[in-house]
């Protein structure tokens, strides 16, 4: 999925190639405080769809993109840096704290951090503790203008003083400090100018803005758990933020890499959105895919065009755009669908190609000969006529979105068979899966299917697995570690929030 092919078979290459030799010379990332993730891999992202940011779990921004989700990045910490352990600090918006004559001490450096957004909002409150000081850092994005506001507040019952400063970077020119009696709040405007705006400004719109589009949604049924409901909120927040409110483009994730459009991914939030209650939004997704060329490439630019990185077109794209015109009532183009067979699947792994499940069941292929390929006696394989390619969760996705009623038993089979198997965290996507690791997106699609099912116990099961693996937030990374459920790649992803919504709502009709 996305960028896995670079972490699963390129890693080692980026070791070696940005750490070792001349690399001497390269920064090193700060050590992550036990118990979380490392400083400048993105956890929350602020914004409503035009201007975005990442915010790590320290309260760094380490991506700042403009004018929407897939736009320009202002600020950006290079993934291949990321993955080296080479962020300089000067790739992110960050401040600097002294209590007293300590000296001055990054964010990363302080002690009980915690991280949580205002309620049913994308405003995140930020806090931490150096030495006797307590520091607060609230973060809006203006939902009128590409207007991002910080406000720092410092209490110290020891009566020390406290001092801030902030490190801004390359945006240095687009920002206004102003110094408050307990801290300093910053105002960076981009495309336009922030005078006469205050920081409390931006970040009252933005609450009122995301609670009057949250107040919108189709509510979860009766009897739903407190945890369900604040997890289907966030998760709508994360599709708000992270779709182009002018253009429809959904991107992946708000960082590089990532901050591009899948028409699997996108299609999926399309449907999520429309089954919420938000059928403009739904149709705005469902109408940007329309206009891609699903035989182009794998994933797109925010104006359309294909991301030249040479990843073929997979086996599925097409099938899904029109999955989405369906779930928004759009009419697709009758253009014929790319082939299927011997094209990647949403694995994108290098060099790899064969005849996929996920593929097979968005084709046009009969039920009959689905079966004949990929069915086992344990379930539905992953590669058509190999069995021992093991099962794949995909066959969750003919029960969402391409129903394939006949399939069933089979399907319930597969999936309560790799459900039996989760992790405290979550499954694999498949069994022969390379790493231990778990993957959101695959856990919440079997738990909408196995909730669809009516395997309520094995649904529940997953949906938990689910919750443990979000931040403390609420977002969900891509993948979590298998024993720490700390984030390893980019968070939130639209596509594990999508099928969280779906499967929510399947559980809870």
């Amino acid at each position: 999925m996305h960028p896995r092919r670079l972490t699963i078979l390129v890693w080692p290459l980026l070791l070696a190639g940005l750490v070792s030799g001349s690399s001497r010379a390269d920064p090193r990332t700060p050590a992550a405080i036990p118990g979380q993730p490392a400083p400048f891999l993105g956890t929350a992202v602020l914004g409503s769809g035009g201007l975005t940011a990442a915010v790590d779990a320290y309260g760094d921004i380490v991506e700042l993109r403009s004018p929407g989700p897939a736009g320009t990045p202002l600020v950006s910490v290079p993934f291949r840096r990321q993955l080296a352990g080479s962020v300089a600090a000067t790739n992110v918006l960050t401040a600097d704290i002294e209590v007293g004559r300590s000296g001055t001490r990054p964010l990363w450096q302080g002690r009980d951090q915690t991280q949580r957004y205002r309620r049913g909002s994308n405003v995140l409150v930020t806090r931490a503790r150096f030495g006797a000081a307590n520091v607060e850092l609230t973060d809006a994005v203006d939902p009128r203008r590409a207007v991002f506001a910080r406000r720092i507040v410092t209490s110290s019952p020891a009566g020390l003083p406290v001092r801030v400063r902030l490190r801004l970077g390359d945006v240095a020119r687009h920002c206004a400090e102003r110094r408050l009696s307990n801290g300093l709040e910053v105002l960076c405007s981009f495309h336009g100018s922030s005078r006469g705006t205050t920081t409390g400004e931006v970040i009252h719109r933005a609450l009122a803005a995301d609670r009057r589009w949250l107040s919108r949604a189709r509510p979860l049924g009766k009897g739903t758990p407190a945890w369900t409901r604040a997890a289907y909120e966030r998760s709508l927040l994360v599709l708000r933020a992270l779709t182009d409110r002018q253009t429809g483009a959904q991107i992946a994730g708000p960082r590089d890499f990532w901050a591009y459009v899948w028409p699997r991914d996108a299609a999926t939030g399309a449907i999520a959105l429309a089954a919420s209650g938000y059928a403009d939004e739904a149709r705005r997704v469902a109408r940007f895919l329309l206009g891609l060329d699903p035989s182009a490439g794998a994933r797109f630019q925010a104006d359309g065009s294909v991301v030249d990185d040479g990843r073929p077109a997979p086996g599925d794209s097409a099938a899904w755009i029109e999955a989405a015109a369906r779930a928004t009532r759009l009419r697709a183009d009758k253009r014929p669908r790319p082939p299927w067979r011997g094209r990647q699947d949403y694995r994108e792994r290098d060099g790899e190609s064969a005849d996929y499940l996920g593929n097979a069941v968005a084709s046009r292929l009969s039920d009959a000969a689905l079966m004949r390929s990929f069915a086992s006696p344990r379930g539905l394989s992953r590669h058509g006529g190999d069995s021992a390619s093991g099962l794949d969760s995909a066959a969750a996705w003919a029960v969402v979105p391409f129903g394939r009623p006949a399939l069933r038993p089979t399907i319930a089979r597969t999936l309560a068979s790799l459900a039996s198997n989760a992790t405290l965290y979550g499954i694999r996507p498949a069994e022969r899966w390379p790493g231990p690791n778990p993957w959101t997106a695959a856990t919440a699609w079997s738990a909408a299917a196995l909730a669809r099912l009516g395997d309520r116990k094995a649904a529940n099961h997953l949906l938990e697995a689910l919750h443990r693996a979000a931040t403390p937030a609420g977002l969900l990374p891509e993948r979590v570690g298998l024993t720490s459920g700390l984030p390893l790649s980019t968070t939130p992803l639209a596509w594990s929030h999508a099928w969280q919504i779906l499967a929510l709502r399947a559980r809870w009709p």
